[in-house]
């Protein structure tokens, strides 16, 4: 059997997809790298942060009803080179930290909020 070698995208369906690009794009400085439509009719927007190979799919499928998360369900994790200043240019743009940064095992983790 074949072993898995890496990890290529990861999708998030999202309720408003230009909304959510936006801010991959313009607050966490994610490329666009193309756009498509599946073959169910879904539409979908491939992502990747500027040291990863790894995309982020970001995915809106009107037919499949209502996205309902549970808090703390998801999440993405992302490296910055200064956090304080990642926080204030976040803020700045209207992304607040909605909670942290907090010492957990030595490293730093924040959040912003998931709305």
């Amino acid at each position: 059997m074949d072993m898995v070698k890496k990890l290529l995208h990861t999708r998030y369906r999202v309720k408003d997809l230009e909304k959510t690009v936006a801010f991959y794009r313009d607050v966490l400085g994610l490329k666009e790298l193309r756009r498509q439509r599946s073959g169910r009719g879904s539409q979908l927007v491939f992502l990747k942060a500027p040291d990863s190979e790894e995309e982020i799919e970001i995915c809106k499928f009107d037919e499949s009803g209502p996205v309902v998360v549970g808090p703390d369900l998801t999440h993405l994790a992302f490296e910055v080179d200064d956090l304080e200043k990642f926080a204030k240019e976040a803020a700045a743009k209207g992304y607040p930290l909605s909670d942290g940064p907090h010492l957990i095992n030595g490293k730093i983790l924040s959040l912003i909020s998931r709305s």
